[in-house]
């Protein structure tokens, strides 16, 4: 007896729904996100010989370009500087982007020209330098005796009397509870304006850890002050540098 044929019916495709691509054994290889330029770049930076070497040359000389110009743009603001201070800031600048720049190579992803991204390096380390120069000489307040700092000018008595409640909840709760080195760090970057990497440099610690223990102490001062029923909006206290 002859098995009858068996009818296939096609799946049944909502309209409006696109067919699914058929998906190919042997898919072409995504495009290179590089343009040839920056190809070039790594390519030298990352081989030996003389071609590297040239490469890194002419990787120090952009990077010596960039740190001048941000050395030269903030100059107004640095009058304590004099002539060779900034030279000599620039080259520093420009030999510490030269080593981050080798070093986190294979993080280019192309997102930007390679000689854009190394630019960054330059501007960053030229502006870091330049704050740690400019607090080379001063103490650093590492004690809340400048809490008043914070009141603003309230518009009126009911406002200004809302505030002082605010302060001295405050005030109790870093007293009360944050540890010493938290007060010091949150003291500091937020009413000494102290800049994040000076005081870092000053507590032989990283950036990374001060930025974990202000977020630790600002966890704890919210709160204790959303506890004591007041409206957590973020204030001064909050922002770091």
């Amino acid at each position: 007896m002859a098995t009858p044929a068996v009818d296939t019916v096609p799946p049944v495709i909502p309209e409006g729904t696109a067919a699914p691509k058929a998906v190919s054994a042997h898919e072409p290889p995504a495009p290179d996100p590089l343009d040839a330029e920056s190809r070039r770049w790594l390519r030298d930076l990352a081989g030996t010989g003389a071609a590297h070497d040239d490469a890194v040359l002419r990787l120090h000389a952009l990077l010596l370009r960039a740190s001048r110009y941000e050395v030269g743009r903030r100059r107004r603001a640095m009058p304590f500087l004099r002539g060779d201070d900034y030279d000599d800031l620039a080259q520093q600048s420009a030999d510490d982007a030269l080593v981050a720049v080798l070093r986190k190579l294979d993080t280019f992803r192309g997102d930007s020209r390679f000689t854009t991204w190394v630019y960054k390096f330059a501007l960053y380390e030229a502006a870091v330098k330049l704050r740690r120069r400019a607090w080379q000489d001063r103490e650093l307040t590492l004690q809340p005796d400048a809490w008043p700092a914070f009141a603003s000018a309230a518009p009126s008595p009911g406002e200004r009397l809302e505030e002082r409640a605010l302060l001295t909840a405050l005030r109790s709760a870093i007293s009360e509870r944050l540890s010493a080195h938290q007060r010091e760090v949150l003291v500091a970057v937020t009413i000494s304006g102290v800049p994040i990497d000076v005081l870092a440099e000053r507590l032989n610690t990283t950036r990374g850890a001060l930025y974990k223990t202000l977020h630790d102490a600002r966890k704890k001062l919210r709160t204790e002050l959303a506890l004591a029923g007041f409206d957590i909006a973020h204030g001064d206290w909050e922002h770091g540098s």
